[in-house]
């Protein structure tokens, strides 16, 4: 005897399509991915495409949260949308297909008198096989029943199998399976509403960023059952790789099956299209493939997206039971939406958009890939993105001796210095133990395009014994072989399957698309000609940051650097400084010769004097040796100039005031390097020279002056007309304070947000790392402010600045140089207060163009 379930009147059902909360699928039915969920919607779309779709039902979003408190919809009425003999199925439609859902539940309606009916009409091996089927999913996933009581149950095994599958039920549920399909269903919707408000439900999606709040819809549809007689089965279509983004038509199907079984049966799923490996959909099943191949085809257009079609043929007729959004990788993502865009399909402002900024990094590296093991040993902040594979080794010099044996290496340190300069250009990627996303190690890391992960304090950095520990207490030695994910902040084991950086002709074509649409000048780091070069090549808009110090780790330069420091007068400051000065030109000659039309920004010294000095007993025999020296003289020397807080110490423009004889050198080298590299069919090349660490009018007055007579000397010298632009680097809260009388001195002011932040939050970059994870998870602060731009904060300081700069001088270039400028969000606020540029390290560059194009198109254009 059939029993009906229960029946509640607090959710009102009209399946006929004029009810918001249960509705049949129609072309006019009223429904929106924000109260059915993206199948639902995506299901309707293919019934106005008149697309072979079955007859489907729709429970909203409300509908689901009350059967979850046991408030039940009219379930005759859900039943009377389907003809009586069709058997069901119960698929989730949550908002977002990536915040995922309970399994869907087939085959519904299944009991003994379909059983016999479809013995007859499909055959008794088909019919078995739906039926135990159902059993199984039902006890298992509605039911709740032990799964181990049905892992014995041979599928094969006909009738007998099903009795067995039926008699474990009764045995396990202590009653009979139940026989009414009306009792059937509710069941279905109850368990799956149930599932999806379930706690660990939640803290899964909500991982992959779902609101706490989300809803689930459910959809109820007719079954093709993909088995019986004549040509029956199911599979899945696309037209283009997931991988590569290419056309390829692409999938598996799988005869006398249902669901997506066709991607779990491996070999014994056919190929779609013909293929010398085995047999075919097209072969097999010619009318069916080429009426799918169609269907494909329109649902590109009229969806104007790239869709994976699930389908199932049932006695040789096609039933299109679903369409979602192919998965796709960052560079699939790219070339799908530049084919979408040439095809005429979308605009190219909407292809633009279609990009997330974040992904380009992914295709700027080489990457772990999607499917290669991760044997995860670590973890720290992802300063640098890229992956890279390489044995371990613990010093620059180990580093190098790798780099001149063809051996990649992963240079480990505790954190790095300025030492380790060399050594970071020969490895392959760089971890350490200390440091944020402003480091040493990440700052050089990202210039460089080298994968790098910092902050990894809960591995263990034994530099001596040369070890490094796991988290999980496993350990490396120097010439094991670890990779870095310099996107995610991993450390792993051994060496996975990486996949290669993907820089195309589309992705040119979209950065070229980009660049129409954004409104604010994108320019690069760079701190080389190598870094020039890179900048170049992402098509920046010139050097907004050149930091010179870099130029003096070199073996050649060091020494000469150290005798200045050692000087006792100006003259042997010069001296020292002279045998510089050559090397300094054709530096900034290079530079210069790179960048051509473009405009260079050239920062003076910044780093405090004992950077550029050992602090180990063997450099300091060495260093004794170069300036023949005493030891102990040279141990005095080095303490002396040791500072409590060098960040805070003398740097910046206040050591060019101090030793002026520093930034008169580089002075002269910009301005010889100017002319050097201007032909003299040349359009005239105007060097910008930025003063760091300025904090009050006074020193921009004192250091122009000096400035001003460099140029007027070379000028002389020359005989050749000179011109270049002054600005400061305003990085101190007291620049930004003040900015309105500063200004009146120079020709642009770039905020150094990098420092800028430190000083306004009282925190040191290096050392924010250790607890910075912890500060962000309690919600002390909404993200790391060296990787996000705080604009309630520093924001407000940068804000006061720039107001208070135009009003000193109308017309004043405005940017910022700090890392910040790189991401979007801190774009956004640098449109917002009207800045000029953003200059980022060059890797950043292609993703600081996408970020600002997206922010103008959506603002309306320029």
């Amino acid at each position: 005897m059939n029993h009906a379930a229960p029946q509640h009147t607090g959710v009102p059902a009209a399946p006929d399509g004029t009810d918001a909360h249960v509705t049949l699928i129609t072309p006019t039915a009223p429904m929106a991915t924000p109260t059915h969920g993206g199948r639902a919607k995506c299901l309707q779309r293919l019934v106005r495409l008149e697309l072979p779709v079955p007859r489907t039902v729709a429970l909203s979003f409300e509908t689901v949260h009350a059967i979850a408190a046991g408030d039940m919809p009219d379930i005759n009425a859900i039943m009377a949308a389907f003809e009586p003999d069709k058997l069901l199925c119960v698929r989730p439609s949550s908002e977002d297909p990536d915040w995922g859902g309970p399994s869907a539940i087939l085959n519904i309606g299944m009991n003994d008198a379909r059983y016999a009916t479809l013995c007859a009409r499909i055959g008794e091996e088909g019919a078995t096989d739906l039926y135990l089927r159902f059993v199984e999913a039902y006890a298992v996933h509605v039911a709740r029943l032990d799964p181990d009581s049905f892992d014995e149950i041979d599928a094969r095994g006909g009738s007998d199998a099903l009795f067995a599958a039926l008699s474990a039920y009764e045995d396990e549920a202590e009653e009979p399976f139940p026989q009414d399909p009306g009792t059937q269903l509710s069941a279905v919707l109850r368990s799956m509403a149930r599932a999806w408000e379930g706690t660990t439900a939640r803290l899964l999606r909500e991982a992959k960023g779902a609101p706490v709040d989300a809803g689930l819809g459910l959809v109820v549809q007719e079954m093709a059952l993909g088995i019986g007689a004549g040509h029956c089965g199911s599979g899945v279509l696309q037209l283009v790789s997931s991988e590569t983004g290419l056309p390829q038509i692409t999938g598996r199907y799988l005869s006398q099956s249902q669901g997506r079984e066709a991607l779990e049966q491996g070999q014994a799923s056919l190929f779609l299209t013909r293929d010398p490996r085995g047999p075919s959909l097209e072969d097999e099943a010619p009318e069916a493939f080429a009426a799918l191949k169609t269907q494909a085809e329109l649902m590109r257009r009229k969806l104007r997206e790239e869709m994976q079609i699930e389908f199932t043929i049932q006695n040789g007729t096609l039933h299109i039971l679903d369409g979602v959004r192919v998965e796709r990788s960052s560079r699939a993502a790219l070339r799908i939406a530049v084919r979408l865009a040439e095809d005429g399909i979308i605009s190219r402002e909407e292809a633009v958009m279609r990009i997330e900024p974040r992904a380009i990094s992914e295709l700027l590296h080489r990457q772990i890939a999607p499917r290669a093991a991760r044997d995860v040993i670590g973890r720290g902040i992802a300063a640098s993105p890229g992956a890279a594979r390489g044995r371990i080794v613990f010093s620059s010099s180990a580093a190098q001796a790798s780099a001149a044996r063809d051996e990649p290496c992963i240079l480990v340190r505790r954190e790095t210095s300025p030492d380790d300069i060399r050594g970071m250009h020969a490895a392959v990627g760089v971890l350490t133990e200390r440091g944020g996303i402003t480091s040493h190690a990440a700052v050089i890391g990202r210039g460089l395009g080298l994968p790098c992960v910092v902050g990894a304090a809960r591995m263990g950095f034994r530099m001596r014994d040369g070890l490094l520990i796991a988290e999980d207490g496993r350990t490396f030695h120097a010439g094991d072989e670890i990779t870095i994910d310099g996107t995610n902040g991993m450390v792993l084991a051994g060496a996975p399957d990486l996949v290669e950086a993907a820089l195309d002709d589309q992705f040119q074509t979209l950065m070229a698309w980009a660049d129409d649409a954004r409104d604010i000048g994108i320019r690069a780091n760079a701190d080389t000609p190598a870094d020039a070069a890179t900048a170049r090549n992402f098509n920046a808009d010139g050097i907004g940051l050149c930091r010179t110090e870099h130029m003096f780790f070199e073996a050649d330069r060091l020494t000469p650097m150290r005798e200045m420091i050692f000087a006792d007068a100006s003259a042997d400051r010069k001296a020292a400084l002279a045998r510089l000065l050559p090397m300094q030109r054709a530096d900034f000659t290079e530079l210069f010769q790179l960048m051509k039309g473009h405009p260079v920004c050239i920062r003076l010294f910044d780093p405090p004097l004992h950077e550029f000095l050992p602090n180990d007993r063997a450099g300091l025999r060495d260093l004794a040796d170069a300036l023949d020296r005493t030891v102990s003289d040279v141990t005095h020397r080095v303490a002396a100039l040791g500072e409590y807080n060098p960040m805070l110490g003398m740097r910046g423009v206040r050591l060019g005031i101090t030793v002026p004889e520093i930034y008169d050198m580089q002075a002269r080298a910009i301005f010889e390097a100017t002319l050097d590299a201007c032909g003299a069919d040349d359009p005239p090349i105007v060097p910008e020279i930025m003063l760091p660490l300025v904090s009050a009018k006074r020193e921009v007055e004192l250091l122009r002056t000096r400035v001003d007579a460099v140029a007027a000397a070379v000028r002389a010298e020359r005989g050749r007309p000179l011109e270049y632009r002054l600005g400061v680097m305003v990085e101190t809260p007291r620049a930004c304070l003040r900015a309105e009388e500063i200004a009146q001195h120079c020709h642009f002011l770039s905020f150094g947000t990098n420092d800028l932040t430190q000083m306004t939050y009282g925190l040191s970059r290096d050392d924010a790392g250790r607890f910075m994870s912890d500060y962000v998870s309690q919600g002390v602060f909404a993200e790391d402010p060296f990787h996000a731009l705080d604009v309630d904060g520093v924001g407000e300081l940068v804000t006061m600045g720039v107001a208070r700069g135009r009003a000193g001088r109308p017309g004043i270039t405005l940017s910022i140089c700090g890392e910040h400028g790189g991401h979007p969000d801190s774009i956004a606020f640098c449109r917002s207060v009207g800045m000029d540029y953003v200059s980022c390290s060059p890797f950043r560059v292609p993703v600081a163009r996408l970020a600002a194009a997206q922010l103008a198109i959506r603002d309306g254009g320029k």
